[in-house]
């Protein structure tokens, strides 16, 4: 729907702009693409199978892929400002060529691999060259910034990096000292002057990003410490065990859409990688690993 600002309804506590629609429907979003290629990569390892138009579907995807990846985009959070080159969505285009590669090897499906096996590479090589800020030793935002941002989390969970390469600690660092406040994440620094996003300063932390953090400690083999978050988000529910998008530390109140699927699926999946032998976490980040979880197969440059 055509986004709209209703000016004449103040909003909850006069929360201001009221909106109706959405202008992220003519937005570039690079990242989706590679989730798409990893849910159904996922499915297939675990047995459920897609139907004819399937891997058409994704050889389709994976063509439109190659020929936008080098473009700037709107990123994970539906930016309002101008199109960056965002870290994360150049690591979630690999991805998505990742699982192309892992589809051909490993289930039999047709296709260009060795193309799709240079798309992987290219990208990868690009990230590491442009994402990662020797100087502040931590990958960024987007390419040629110093901000930090959370989604930068998913570089070892998705298996961009292993979670033990030492641009991973740094970066996990660096988002703890910068990002966390009370232990949970903010999604990345707002201030006066601005931000990418064109929104005003003041949000709250982002619960998803804070699960996130969990998982990474997890994968990191802070076991302790990803449990401890973990059990913090959950005294966060309400009485019906839900949860909303932000979160007030200094106030105690939820902010943002409530209730909030993406905090939930974060939720979940947290739950999985903290009480299984392998959760979601360990078998995105394992894709072409010696010794992957059973089920995962395939190579990584």
């Amino acid at each position: 729907m055509t986004e709209l600002v209703l000016d004449w309804l103040p909003g909850y506590e006069g929360s201001a702009p009221v909106r109706i629609g959405n202008a992220a429907v003519r937005q570039l979003q690079l990242d989706v693409c590679g989730e798409v290629m990893d849910t159904l990569h996922q499915a297939r390892r675990v047995g459920i199978e897609g139907d004819e138009f399937s891997w058409p579907l994704q050889q389709h995807l994976l063509e439109f892929l190659e020929g936008v990846w080098t473009q700037p985009d709107e990123g994970i959070w539906e930016v309002r400002g101008p199109r960056r080159h965002f870290t994360h969505s150049k690591v979630m285009a690999r991805v998505a060529a990742d699982r192309a590669v892992k589809d051909i090897e490993t289930y039999g499906l047709l296709g260009d691999v060795d193309r799709w096996k240079r798309l992987r590479a290219s990208i990868h090589e690009e990230v590491c060259g442009k994402g990662y800020d020797a100087e502040r030793r931590s990958f960024v935002q987007y390419y040629g910034g110093e901000e930090l941002d959370a989604s930068l989390l998913m570089i070892p969970l998705v298996g961009f990096l292993p979670p033990d390469d030492e641009r991973v600690r740094t970066t996990v660092e660096a988002i703890e000292r910068e990002l966390c406040r009370d232990g949970f994440v903010f999604r990345y620094q707002t201030s006066a002057s601005g931000h990418v996003d064109g929104l005003p300063p003041g949000e709250g932390v982002f619960l998803a990003c804070t699960f996130w953090l969990a998982d990474t400690y997890w994968l990191l083999g802070h076991h302790d410490r990803a449990r401890r978050l973990f059990e913090r988000l959950l005294e966060l529910c309400n009485d019906v065990g839900l949860l909303s998008e932000q979160y007030d530390p200094r106030t105690g109140r939820f902010l943002g859409n409530f209730p909030q699927a993406f905090s939930h699926v974060s939720l979940i999946n947290t739950a999985f990688n903290l009480s299984a032998d392998v959760g979601p976490a360990e078998h995105r980040k394992s894709e072409g690993e010696p010794g992957a979880p059973a089920g995962v197969g395939g190579t990584s440059p």
